[in-house]
């Protein structure tokens, strides 16, 4: 009798599995943001990434220009100057679609990518000039700050961070160890015991930022341990006195009682 396995072909090995496509691995950048006239520093920097994750960026940048063809060119001659051409449109296009329609209104008659970039820059930071003062003005006020009682180093660190992000926006420096420095002139007194701490077992000269405010957060996290366990066992202490004076209340009043009682039977008794 013929073995009815052998009836249907067997199906080869490993045959169902599948393999991603070249494509769905493709590396597919998030469209910035659309801008809209303010936080130009923020989008600019998204979108230079942007451009140049799409190799776009050339065309914004440099703004080269397109030899015409000779004559009879060759194959690779029109596909480099095809490629060369629908990039630098497609660099427009993308800034085209990455602002909003009153932004679009102020460069749609602009020709190239690079003069609506530089466009948007002059217009949203300004000249030189302005740029230095915007410069100056956020320096002072980086100097002018000053660590609160109430804050914490995290929100000390975050609101210095905020404005040295905006100096380095506009193509200056403030390094790291700078703010090392700010915050260990700046904070307050309860921090000594861990800076002098900090100054015998490293170069407070060449420590990271990341790490110096780690250990500023961890003395401070420890800090606020001790004080709800203080404050717990204070709340506690507290509770026991009030218990106490609760039941001495108590059988105060029992004893009155009693012996009210008894001074009553007394009388009754006369």
């Amino acid at each position: 009798m013929r073995n009815p396995e052998r009836s249907f072909p067997k199906t080869p090995k490993h045959k169902h599995l599948t393999y991603p496509s070249m494509a769905s691995k493709a590396f597919s950048p998030i469209i910035p943001l659309v801008f809209t006239g303010e936080n130009y520093q923020t989008w600019a920097v998204r979108m230079t990434a942007y451009l140049q994750a799409v190799d776009l960026w050339e065309a914004v940048e440099a703004d080269y220009e397109i030899i015409p063809l000779p004559d009879n060119p060759t194959i690779q001659e029109i596909k480099i100057h095809k490629e060369r051409t629908t990039k630098k449109y497609k660099a427009k296009s993308c800034l085209h679609s990455a602002v909003s329609e009153v932004i679009f209104t102020k460069i749609m008659t602009l020709e190239s990518a690079k003069n609506i970039w530089d466009y948007l820059r002059t217009e949203s930071q300004g000249n030189d000039r302005s740029r230095s003062m915007q410069v100056m003005n956020l320096r002072r006020e980086f100097e002018i700050q000053r660590m609160k009682e109430s804050e914490t180093i995290k929100e000390y660190s975050d609101r210095l961070l905020s404005i040295v992000n905006k100096v380095r926006l506009l193509g200056e420096d403030l390094s790291d160890q700078r703010v090392v420095e700010k915050i260990l002139v700046t904070i307050p007194e309860r921090f000594e015991s861990k800076i002098s701490s900090l100054e015998e077992s490293k170069d407070l000269t060449s420590i990271s930022l990341a790490e110096f405010l780690n250990a500023l957060q961890a003395q401070e996290q420890r800090r606020l341990i001790r004080q709800e366990g203080f404050v717990e066992g204070a709340l506690k202490a507290k509770l026991q006195i009030q218990d106490k004076s609760k039941g001495k209340k108590k059988k105060g009043n029992k004893d009155n009682s009693s012996k009210g009682n008894a001074e009553a039977g007394d009388s009754n008794n006369i």
